[in-house]
């Protein structure tokens, strides 16, 4: 028989989504974690399912760390894991029916997690630490006194700009130098030595080893059929290399290790590969001399699920706009996009905008997390189950979560909005991904500190009734939904139905003037110049400017990317509007 070879990797989402990009709590540290390790498999309602009431007493109690964070990290964790869409509307029904902090505790207590994965969770938080050796072996459990100062808001700020949820070497990087801690924390008490140091003849179980594929996938001989860990060794070949005995059921941790130091190789899915031998996207809509730098990458056509990228980067005074299968279920980075407008208006799994300017998004509902990263007046439109934004500077978020938006060090001059806008097929896509109307905790965030919620509330505010408008997304789609299904918050309908009703009265104004012809006409000229001179001043003209359909030229050596146009399957993406529909039309006098 050929000897099989194995192939590892790192997974994506666990970094991608599960590591939040800011510095871990000083308790995260190994020495706390390898304490927690032994103290949940000698308590009952620890292992091998920890429920939220014994992890708030773990990181409350012994942790020292604040409830809310401790709920942040689980709550986290849970986003991560693989839920169907309906067993997540069922949460949230359950979470929107509780009236008081009290049944809303009754509520979170029904939730568990598994308890090793949790432990590399939380373990897998350092990968944006700056230094991952500054804990020192302090007392049994770590006491309010001996809470370390929290990180200075500059070294905060630094690590949010520069963090590594993306970059697959440096996942790689991580588990290669920490593999024996991150086996030593799924090793039973029994296999560690008085100082929690592994044995020489320690063993791994067969759970354990589940457990490891939450970080750990591959594949066999060169297969691209791709496994989770202890999937992929179930072949007999392979447990012998990894050190699989079957009179004891587990594998010898030593021969374990080893084998995973050869195995492990580069996520063949991940950014770099993306970004090297992905499939390049055109559009439609195309400027000359914008587009010079501009990238659009995907790996849907290889990438199994969970890791499907879409990568935007450099893309620079464009209207893009997409509604695809294609981008169904994908994880999307926006890198240095500049005064663009972007419209995703499909279901996706995650979202990252990153050193993007001067530009508006608009997405789809997001399974997971969006996050904003050094991002400078930025206009975002998301439906998300997480909201984070670190190292901004006066961006607008219009947005519906169930989770409170979580903003990290940095930020100046954010404002938080409602949902504000809607298209066809929005409710399904939200249905799909398992995101109900409620709870919506838009304006409820918290400010993250890494010992716990930070209390300067200068770097954001809550957007007044008054500077309220909808938006309307410029494309004919198809589909049913023709409002906001939801509504908005009473303040906010009262904005605008006064809004309306000046409108109103300005029309009713203008008829009972009782103008001739050539006063109206000359009204309606002047009416018409003070329209134009407003979305010249607003920077209003340039996203009209950008809908206008360009004539299409056929591409047969890349993917199209459809604007305003029928897609190559058939499918009415984005209907073509009239020129005098795409540039905008100045009100009309009554």
């Amino acid at each position: 028989m050929d000897k099989y070879t194995a192939c590892v990797w790192p997974r994506l989402e666990p970094f991608l989504i599960g590591v939040l990009p800011a510095t871990p709590p000083s308790k995260f540290s190994m020495h706390y974690l390898r304490k927690m390790a032994c103290y949940v498999r000698t308590r009952d309602g620890c292992f091998p399912r920890l429920g939220w009431h014994m992890w708030r007493h773990i990181a409350c109690g012994k942790l020292q760390l604040a409830e809310e964070l401790a709920w942040l990290y689980f709550e986290t964790f849970d986003l991560l894991m693989p839920r169907s869409a309906e067993q997540r509307l069922e949460w949230a029904e359950a979470l929107s029916q509780c009236c008081t902090p009290k049944e809303l505790d009754r509520q979170r207590c029904k939730l568990s997690v598994d308890t090793l994965q949790f432990l590399l969770f939380l373990y897998l938080q350092q990968l944006n630490r700056i230094s991952l050796r500054t804990s020192l072996i302090g007392e049994e459990w770590p006491s309010p006194r001996s809470r370390s100062p929290s990180s200075s808001s500059e070294r905060d700020t630094k690590i949010n700009s520069q963090n590594k949820n993306w970059d697959d070497q440096a996942h790689l990087t991580f588990i290669q130098t920490h593999l024996s801690e991150l086996l030593e924390l799924l090793a039973e008490p029994g296999q560690l030595s008085s100082s929690g140091q592994l044995l020489r003849d320690s063993q791994l179980t067969s759970e354990a080893l589940e457990s490891l594929s939450l970080l750990l996938e591959g594949s066999v001989s060169h297969s691209r059929t791709v496994h989770p860990i202890h999937k992929l060794l179930s072949r007999s070949p392979l447990q012998s290399q990894a050190g699989f005995s079957k009179l004891s059921r587990s594998y010898s941790l030593q021969q374990f290790q080893g084998f995973l130091h050869q195995a492990l190789c580069l996520n063949p899915f991940g950014m770099s590969t993306c970004s090297e031998s992905g499939k390049k996207l055109a559009w439609a809509l195309q400027v000359e001399g914008t587009l010079k730098k501009a990238k659009i990458f995907r790996n849907a056509h290889m990438a199994p699920p969970g890791s499907r990228l879409l990568l935007m980067s450099q893309v620079c005074k464009q209207t893009l706009a997409k509604d695809s299968e294609k981008l169904n279920n994908a994880n999307i980075k926006l890198h240095r996009c500049s005064e663009a407008f972007i419209y995703l208006l499909s279901p996706l799994r995650s979202v990252t905008l990153d050193k993007c300017r001067n530009s508006t998004v608009v997405l789809g509902p997001v399974g997971t997390s969006v996050h904003i990263q050094s991002c400078e007046n930025v206009r975002l439109v998301c439906v998300a189950g997480r909201l984070t934004v670190g190292g901004s500077s006066h961006c607008t978020i219009h947005a519906l979560t169930p989770t409170r938006p979580l903003l990290l060090p940095g930020n100046v001059s954010l404002t938080l909005g409602p949902f504000h806008t809607h298209y066809p097929t929005l409710e399904d896509h939200m249905a799909s991904v398992g995101l109900a109307v409620v709870p919506n905790l838009w304006d409820q965030p918290l400010l993250f500190g890494a010992e716990g919620s930070a209390t300067d509330t200068g770097c954001y505010r809550i957007q007044p009734p008054a500077e309220f408008y909808p938006l309307v997304i410029p494309f004919q789609m198809e589909g049913d939904n023709c409002e906001i299904p939801w509504g908005l918050p009473a303040d906010y309908q009262k904005a605008m139905e006064s809004r309306e009703k000046t409108i109103e009265d300005w029309q009713k104004t203008v008829k009972e003037a009782h103008l001739n012809k050539v006063q109206r006409r000359q009204f309606q000229a002047l009416v018409e110049q003070k329209f134009h001179e407003w979305l010249l001043e607003t920077g209003q003209r340039q996203e009209l400017d950008s809908l206008l359909p360009p004539a299409l030229t056929p591409s047969t050596s890349v993917d199209h990317w459809p604007s305003s146009h029928t897609s190559n399957s058939g499918t009415t993406v984005l209907k073509e509007q009239q020129p005098e529909q795409a540039m905008g039309r100045a009100p009309t006098v009554c």
